[in-house]
């Protein structure tokens, strides 16, 4: 796979490029974010790893404008310090996953591995929902409410279309990270929860009873329709 590596900070930038290469991947480097844009938008760029702090073009407006370019691209930002609004932020335009400065290299490729994976794999079955007075059509990536387009990350077409496909049960967070972010099970992150709290907000209406998604306290979500 070919990874386009956004880093502005030279001696990282040039850590990551090593990473990545000796796990196999071919990986070219920018550093600012209109370089990223232009680069981004080549079909042939398979993976973004984009830092949010970045010259002339910061990464969360960069992340938005790929996401309207290329919907299908995986996009895994870095955010520093473990700020939740960075996390937040990422996740609202149009992350697939994030990973916290400082990083460890296994967590890091083990989520660059899940997103190559997951974007060879083949394009997934055409489901149409109609709920609630919204249209989700997972096939494309997008719902319409009152005529009103909601684009749909490729992570959350993939959680809508596992809580419906099982929506006679719970699913367990681990569950989802294991069939829709594809990890080991016993992998400790809050990406799930962020995940769908920001999809709720896209789909669902204020207020919604019951929800959509809704939470299965001790276990994780499930689908919260007929």
């Amino acid at each position: 796979m070919r990874i386009l590596v956004v880093e502005d900070e030279p001696a990282l930038r040039e850590g990551l490029v090593d990473l990545l290469s000796g796990a196999g991947h071919s990986v070219e480097a920018v550093g600012d974010g209109e370089s990223a844009l232009r680069r981004g938008s080549d079909p042939a760029v398979g993976l973004l790893l984009l830092d949010l702090m970045l010259p002339r073009l910061d990464g969360i407006e960069v992340c938005r404008r790929l996401r309207e370019l290329r919907p299908e691209l995986p996009i895994l930002v870095l955010t520093a310090r473990g700020s939740e609004d960075d996390k937040v932020r990422g996740l609202e335009a149009g992350a697939d996953d994030y990973v916290t400065k400082p990083f460890g290299t296994r967590e890091l490729l083990a989520r660059v591995e899940s997103l190559a994976r997951r974007a060879q794999r083949q394009p997934a079955s055409t489901l149409r929902i109609e709920v609630d007075g919204l249209v989700i059509d997972l096939g494309r990536c997008e719902a319409f409410r009152d005529e009103r387009r909601i684009p749909l990350t490729p992570r959350e077409a993939d959680i809508l279309r596992w809580l419906y496909q099982h929506r006679s049960r719970g699913v367990r967070r681990s569950e989802l990270l294991e069939h829709v972010w594809g990890y080991a099970a016993n992998v400790q992150t809050r990406t799930v929860d962020m995940t769908i709290a920001n999809l709720r907000q896209k789909i669902e209406r204020e207020p919604a009873r019951p929800r959509i998604v809704i939470t299965v306290k001790g276990l994780g979500y499930a689908w919260g329709r007929p």
